[in-house]
């Protein structure tokens, strides 16, 4: 059961349903749904069934529970005692459903002085450490949302969960997930956070091996104004690297000198600019380099590769990443099927019918307006 908000959460529910979970999302009433609309993507709420339910009503919170008591999963993404407020905190849902796995979305925690703060990805990131070590020297920069809101958020949230719901399943009974934004963050930001520990990793950005500091890991541009990706880490790579550039090591100083990075990153940067990114691409194509073309999101639905993966998925005219990961038992289509929930509550009463609702009821909780 998913409590319709926006971020990680929606993004956490549209995984599990495509790896095949039923989930039931309850949404705002048809009067209140348009508060989502142009915020989150339909997309992203595809593959679930809606239900309309107004959580403020009196009588909304009892029909919520009824659906509690059939769930495995409930996921909500809302601010410390919002849940609470409303009827519907882990407690009271435990002691419905004592199997229950409740997880809990926010940014700063459950608890802790800023947990009753508002934020966004961004805000998670800096806290956690890992917004300073990401940018150019000038300042850091903020990686899209990909980092806090859903690989330390959604991520972490959907694995905190499948944890739980095996415990469950071995007997050891419901319990409350409490997944952090801002903690998922720095815990992804582990490596850094240890090299930094060992003397390995300087305070200052573009001036250590994964954040654009090595010459051989950063962007290059090209002489049509493209980039090319490099990641030439070890020394064979390295190697395949320099040889198709068209440099050998007599040309160069050594990889690891690092008082030498800066020659090293003009001499590649000079190279670079002599040709296109296609024919930088075709270059390095099937080589060990670890070079590739940076792609826009226009272009990677359509490279080659991407293409013979069936890496991306159209829907209603327009390219998204397909599901992933991939199981040799079965091929994990779009969110059981690929129609998005639009809020509009269009199996509210097949969804109610399930936990034994008669047709009387729904209409009666309808003329009420606890049903949209």
């Amino acid at each position: 059961m998913e409590l319709a908000g926006l971020g990680p959460v929606p993004f956490a529910a549209m995984w599990l349903s495509d790896m095949g979970a039923d989930v039931v999302r309850i949404d705002r009433p048809t009067r209140l749904a348009n508060d989502l609309a142009g915020v989150e993507p339909a997309f992203v709420r595809r593959g679930r069934r809606s239900v309309n339910i107004d959580l403020k009503h009196p009588d909304g919170t009892a029909v919520a529970l009824d659906l509690v008591a059939s769930a495995d999963v409930v996921l909500e993404g809302f601010r410390p005692g919002v849940m609470e407020r409303l009827g519907l905190g882990p407690d009271v849902c435990l002691e419905r459903q004592p199997d229950l796995v409740y997880g809990r979305m926010t940014g700063w925690g459950q608890s802790g002085p800023w947990s009753s703060m508002a934020g966004h990805d961004i805000d998670y990131l800096a806290l956690s450490g890992m917004l300073h070590s990401i940018g150019p020297a000038e300042r850091p920069v903020p990686p899209l949302n990909l980092v806090a809101d859903y690989g330390g958020g959604a991520m972490m949230l959907i694995a905190g969960v499948l944890a739980a719901v095996t415990a469950v399943r071995s007997g050891r009974g419901g319990c409350i997930v409490d997944a952090a934004m801002v903690e998922g963050a720095s815990y992804l930001g582990s490596v850094p956070y240890a090299l930094m520990g060992e003397g390995w990793w300087r305070p200052e950005r573009e001036s250590n091996l994964l954040d654009g500091g090595a010459p051989f890991y950063r962007t290059y541009e090209t002489s049509d104004g493209e980039h090319m990706a490099v990641g030439a880490l070890e020394p064979q790579f390295y190697a395949d690297f320099i040889a198709g550039l068209g440099l050998t090591d007599a040309d160069l100083p050594d990889q690891q000198s690092v008082p030498d990075w800066p020659h090293l990153t003009e001499t590649f940067a000079a190279v670079f600019a002599t040709r296109t990114r296609a024919q930088w691409a075709e270059i390095f194509a099937g080589s060990d380099a670890c070079v590739a073309p940076v792609l826009s999101m226009a272009e990677a639905p359509s490279h080659p590769h991407n293409v013979a993966r069936a890496a991306f998925v159209t829907s209603e005219g327009a390219n998204h990443p397909a599901p992933t990961p991939r199981f040799s038992t079965n091929k994990a289509e779009a969110a059981n099927g690929d129609a998005p929930v639009d809020g509009s509550g269009d199996q509210t009463d097949a969804v109610l019918g399930e936990v034994g609702y008669g047709v009387d009821r729904v209409v009666s909780l309808r003329a009420a307006g606890v049903v949209g």
